[in-house]
């Protein structure tokens, strides 16, 4: 296994030499390519004034050098170990050790690896919140509807996972901004960045007016939850009528909301909601049911314990955070959910009719022992493989959907530093990322050999 690992480790410096040196020659090769000219094109500037920031460039960036050396004066400042240049630019000696300068940005004038540490931990929190919900929601849905084939919760949860899976991001993105950030409809969330400009003035945690006021929430969110839990171990007549009930109530709510009420909105949201929760307490698997029963109820419960309260509520830093986190991370869960539920029912279906499967059961070993503990483990291959490009994904971040809530994250940057051709920033970005990729790959070959002891690498 060692011997297989730095064999790995060895061949990612010339993937990755690859990798940059192809971007390098797609930029270097597009119309107009990369020189002085095209950084200062469209300012108005002075004849002595543009030729003196031209020689700026030329000196900074050696942009009037041919391409070769362009790549490999790049390459020299990236790696740790190379020549080192003397005040006059000229070759001084070699060093194994003269650290990594992934150069300063043309747009910003800042330092590259400033902007991707800013960058970084805005991309890291949308993945962060997103990640437990897709694998969480997934696993469950995905080995449940394998285990029940051709039933009710099978045919249906495939039906609403190709659905969403077939919507465009940028569309769902569109849709819930137009829906529950504008005026017209239910001006819920806010429609862009991460924070509104009071929320730097305020407290980190929220609070309230009075003591007593935040112990009536903390007992609603509780109550709520525990109310929750208890239906969802009520027989299932009832509790699917009293969600239905429940989802009709707050279709109409929803109806009355708006700016403009309507009937017919009123009671299409009531049947739709009426569905939609009426169908989690139909499912028999009691785990996500006890989950997200419990979870609704604890947000009905703060909901009606915050509409109560008549003191001053200040939401504080955190909660305004989150709160216009909710529609990003709602527009990066759907999608991979809806793939990997589909992803893990193929591979739980494919695993439930080997003939492993019908030894274990002929054995006497019970059926969740048979799921849990031989069928699952088998059927984590399909998963690991996806989760290689999760490493690369935490950093590259969400391309649509950071730019259409204008969130200051990595994916934006990496647009912003194509579109005006930053080759210091693009290819620092290309770099980081190819990394992390074959990381990802490298971590997912050992993860197979943990899941399937088959699975050798010696």
């Amino acid at each position: 296994m060692s011997t297989y690992v730095i064999r790995r480790l060895l061949l990612m410096i010339p993937t990755l030499l690859g990798i940059t040196l192809v971007v390098f020659a797609v930029m270097a090769a597009s119309p107009g390519g990369i020189s002085a000219q095209s950084l200062i094109e469209g300012q108005n500037l002075e004849p002595q004034a543009k030729k003196a920031l031209e020689d700026y460039y030329n000196q900074l960036y050696g942009l009037d050098s041919p391409p070769a050396i362009q790549y490999l004066r790049w390459l020299n400042n990236a790696s740790p170990a190379g020549f080192t240049f003397d005040e006059e630019n000229h070759i001084s000696g070699f060093s194994l050790w003269k650290g990594s300068d992934l150069g300063t940005s043309f747009r910003y004038g800042r330092p590259v690896l400033e902007l991707i540490e800013e960058r970084v931990p805005i991309t890291l929190l949308l993945n962060i919140l997103s990640l437990p919900f897709i694998y969480t929601l997934a696993i469950a849905v995905g080995v449940r509807a394998a285990t029940e084939r051709g039933k009710v919760f099978d045919v249906g949860s495939s039906a609403l996972l190709l659905g969403l899976w077939s919507v465009p991001v940028m569309l769902t993105g569109v849709l819930l901004i137009g829906f529950f950030a504008s005026n017209q409809y239910w001006h819920w969330f806010p429609t862009a960045g991460l924070n509104t400009r009071e929320a730097l003035d305020m407290p980190f945690l929220p609070h309230w007016g009075s003591l007593g006021e935040a112990a009536l929430l903390l007992v609603a969110g509780v109550a709520g939850a525990g109310a929750g839990v208890g239906l969802a171990k009520a027989p299932r007549l009832l509790r699917v009528g009293l969600l239905a009930g429940l989802g009709m109530g707050l279709g109409f709510w929803m109806g009355a909301a708006l700016p403009h009420p309507h009937l017919g909105m009123s009671l299409s949201l009531g049947v739709l909601l009426a569905l939609i929760i009426g169908g989690l307490g139909y499912t028999d698997y009691a785990g996500l049911r006890l989950g997200l029963l419990g979870l609704l109820g604890a947000g009905l419960g703060l909901a009606v314990a915050a509409q109560g309260g008549d003191g001053e509520f200040v939401r504080g830093f955190l909660l305004d955070r989150l709160w216009h986190l909710v529609l990003p991370v709602l527009c990066l869960t759907y999608s991979g959910f809806a793939f990997l539920s589909k992803l893990t029912r193929t591979a739980v279906l494919e695993n439930l009719m080997a003939d492993y499967a019908r030894t274990a059961r002929a054995k006497g070993l019970a059926e969740n022992t048979v799921l849990w503990k031989h069928v699952f483990r088998n059927s984590l291959l399909p998963l690991i493989t996806v989760s290689a490009t999760l490493l690369p994904g935490l950093l590259a971040g969400s391309v649509i959907v950071e730019s259409i809530f204008s969130i200051e994250g990595m994916g934006k940057l990496a647009v912003e530093a194509v579109q005006t051709r930053d080759r210091e920033l693009v290819l620092s970005i290309t770099l980081i990322s190819g990394l992390l990729t074959l990381a990802g790959y490298l971590i997912a070959d050992l993860c197979y050999a943990i899941a399937d002891p088959r699975v050798s690498y010696d």
